[in-house]
């Protein structure tokens, strides 16, 4: 992405940062966070996301904070093995990295035929529990190198199956025009196959939950589903009726990736 691009997508060099006040280790915090010089759409997301804050400290210092805000989980301190303690949660711009390491992985790309690929401008939600694991998962191993998960989580199979009844009868009905699994990879992976390399997402994620685990964690009994716009209030009400837990994640983009307003680059390079 270059100065060639719309305004929204060009460059900030520091001395335009520096023009407008905002100062080189603020600069510096702002690079670390996206990876890379920051666009002026990007900026002005995260400025957005001060003032919104209500500018009690600094911009440097507001930035330098810029993990998600999570309650400890139990789960990284239950069992024998201490070292879980320490695990840090990764930055979005981090969690660019992570992915890529797991979908260099042709095993994170199965071809199930038949199955349905986003469309464009189609909206994306996940349906299930949002997961708050991550420990039993590709991103562990791969990642983390971690082989052992300190507490297994169990799969409660009617749940899953109540799940798939229902979508199923809706992807029927063409209230929703696709339906994947997250599995292998988790919620991230699941996007990307659900992409099948035309079409990109942009996302937000819950700021409640841990970063990798909301993108990377496998916990079984979530589907992610798109729907044109207009099904969206229906949708809805038959996921109240049927007592379903739904999160709204964004929508399908003509090919870039976006996760919280960061740019993972095109589909094409997933």
């Amino acid at each position: 992405m270059g100065s060639e691009g719309t305004p929204e997508e060009e460059l900030v060099s520091p001395e335009i940062m520096e023009a407008m006040g905002i100062s080189r280790p603020a600069f510096e915090e702002v690079m670390g966070i996206v990876g890379r010089m920051p666009t002026v759409q990007e900026l002005s997301t995260l400025l957005a996301m001060w003032d919104a804050n209500g500018r009690q400290q600094s911009l440097y210092g507001w930035l330098k904070g810029q993990h998600h805000v999570v309650e400890k989980n139990e789960y990284l301190y239950t069992g024998s093995d201490t070292t879980h303690k320490d695990i840090r949660e990764p930055r979005v711009k981090e969690c660019i990295e992570l992915a890529h390491q797991m979908m260099a992985d042709k095993e994170m790309h199965p071809v199930v035929e038949g199955q349905a690929v986003f469309s464009r401008s189609e909206l994306l939600y996940m349906v299930g529990n949002v997961s708050t694991q991550f420990l039993d998962s590709e991103y562990a191993r791969k990642c983390l190198h971690i082989v052992l998960d300190p507490m297994k989580m169990e799969t409660v199979e009617e749940d899953v199956e109540y799940l798939q009844l229902i979508l199923g009868s809706l992807l029927s009905a063409e209230v929703i025009t696709s339906l994947r699994p997250v599995g292998k990879g988790g919620l991230f992976a699941a996007l990307v196959r659900g992409c099948g390399g035309r079409v990109g997402f942009d996302i937000l994620t819950c700021r409640e939950i841990r970063l990798d685990a909301f993108l990377f964690g496998e916990e079984a009994g979530r589907f992610v589903v798109s729907l044109p716009e207009k099904q969206d209030d229906f949708f809805l009400l038959k996921m109240d009726e049927a007592r379903v837990n739904c999160c709204f994640l964004g929508h399908v983009t003509k090919g870039r990736v976006l996760v919280d307003d960061m740019d993972y680059g095109d589909i094409k390079s997933w």
